[in-house]
């Protein structure tokens, strides 16, 4: 079993920048595609990255390329959301989730966080 918490969300102005975290406990994060999606009020849950359980693959959503960047740090246990260049149009919950599949689809990810909270104003 495995348990994530997602931390470093916030409000910040468009143009800003944050960094999310999410820590992992358990044994097979290391083994994990870690995956981030968001949910905005009254919007489906959206894939925003990927990134291999070595970190050699990763991929992004076309809404966020060039913006966000996915880091893992194995030996923290920890998934890194770098997003720069914010949008209003990328205020959502941030949740951090796990997977044994590189995927962009959420119905594959078999562990979730609770979810961080970013707040883009215009």
């Amino acid at each position: 079993q495995v348990q994530l918490v997602e931390s470093g969300g916030g409000l910040v102005q468009a143009g800003g920048s944050l960094r999310l975290s999410c820590a992992a406990s358990g044994r097979t994060f290391s083994r994990s595609a870690m995956g981030w999606f968001r949910q905005a009020p009254g919007k489906e849950r959206e894939f925003v990255a990927v990134i291999s359980w070595s970190g050699g693959r990763i991929y992004y959503a076309d809404s966020v390329k060039g913006r966000f960047t996915v880091s893992r740090d194995n030996a923290k246990n920890t998934v890194y959301l770098q997003m720069n260049s914010l949008k209003p149009e990328d205020t959502a919950v941030y949740y951090c989730a796990g997977s044994d599949y590189f995927s962009t689809a959420s119905d594959e990810y078999d562990y979730w966080g609770q979810g961080t909270q970013v707040t883009v104003s215009s």
